[in-house]
């Protein structure tokens, strides 16, 4: 679907992280809908290394671009922003993160998710390209209230996309271009399998009930409420931030929020599954949200975004996918 008027055949565009999960769905967006884009992807690409909790260093996968037609380049955004220098884009998507909400290393998360930002923005703004970046839901933590200016992080991670937003707010003040971050709440859909634990629930449950297993829900989840949103609207949303009625930080969720139990239901009705349910305790507990709904009113009014697709909706258009993933 076009979400916006502009034609982006001719332009060019950059997708960092565009070998992860929402990055390589920008990519294609581009390519299925406007066939002259030119998309160049830069990625780390996953290698054998970890972080101290054993996760790995980077979720970028080749088997992600499968059918990809634009450019490629690996590279690392702490170090390797140089090998960029000669291109002139148009739009620059940021999605390369530490996106591992339990790693640890704030020196290295700091570094990848704001010192990275600032260079790459800088770039953005020598190249005279729009910035659309990736912040997250993460900001608000512990807070009761999803709006811009209430975040309260309750990690590092969420603490990094704080700082990467703060710096975009002190840059909209003297810029030209359009620059929007985009606070992701929890998202789920196609190629997003990559990811590892990491994966949502969606995904990892509805893997789960295809083994003939239980799906395995923290206790209380009847209680435990995140927004949870389909990839397209993500896509959306990043495809609107392209043409702002005013840059700044909005978040990206239904608006509604819906219970972990409430996947689980979906999936076992989807699937025809008639099984019961195992619980176990939470390890998370303090570092973890119970409850997320995003405040998506200045979305609605800046960026005209609207989204399409309830969890049921989502879920359904998922299945097929996470069929083909279980084999």
């Amino acid at each position: 679907m076009i979400y916006n008027d502009i034609d982006f055949n001719e332009k060019k565009v950059l997708i960092t992280g565009g070998a992860g999960f929402i990055g390589s769905n920008l990519a294609f967006y581009f390519q299925e809908n406007f066939p002259q884009c030119e998309v160049v992807v830069f990625d780390k690409f996953r290698s054998e290394e970890t972080f101290s909790n054993g996760n790995l260093k980077s979720f970028g996968h080749f088997k992600n671009l499968i059918g990809f037609k634009g450019e490629v380049i690996s590279g690392d955004i702490n170090f390797d922003l140089g090998l960029l220098k000669n291109y002139k884009f148009d739009y620059i998507f940021h999605q390369a993160a530490i996106s591992d909400t339990t790693v640890g290393d704030q020196a290295l998360m700091v570094q990848t998710n704001v010192n990275a930002f600032k260079n790459l923005l800088d770039m953005a703004e020598d190249m005279e390209a729009n910035m659309i970046y990736a912040s997250s839901a993460a900001t608000y933590g512990d807070s009761d209230v999803f709006s811009i200016g209430f975040e309260s992080p309750n990690n590092v991670y969420g603490f990094s996309k704080l700082m990467m937003d703060n710096v975009a707010t002190k840059q909209i003040q003297k810029s030209d271009i359009d620059i929007v971050g985009l606070r992701y709440f929890n998202v789920y859909g196609e190629r997003e399998f990559f990811k590892n634990k990491t994966a949502s629930m969606v995904l990892q449950f509805g893997l789960q009930l295809l083994d003939g297993k239980n799906a395995k829900l923290f206790e209380g989840s009847d209680k435990i409420k995140r927004d949870f949103i389909y990839i397209e609207d993500v896509i959306q949303a990043n495809i609107r931030a392209c043409k702002p009625e005013k840059s700044g930080v909005y978040n990206v969720g239904t608006g509604s929020a819906r219970s972990f139990q409430d996947i689980v239901d979906i999936l076992k009705k989807e699937l025809h599954v008639e099984r019961k349910d195992e619980y176990i305790p939470n390890p998370f507990v303090g570092q973890y949200q119970f409850f997320t709904q995003a405040d998506i009113s200045l979305s609605r009014e800046f960026l005209g975004y609207e989204p399409r697709f309830s969890l049921e909706e989502g879920i359904k258009s998922y299945i097929e996918e996470i069929k083909r993933i279980h084999g």
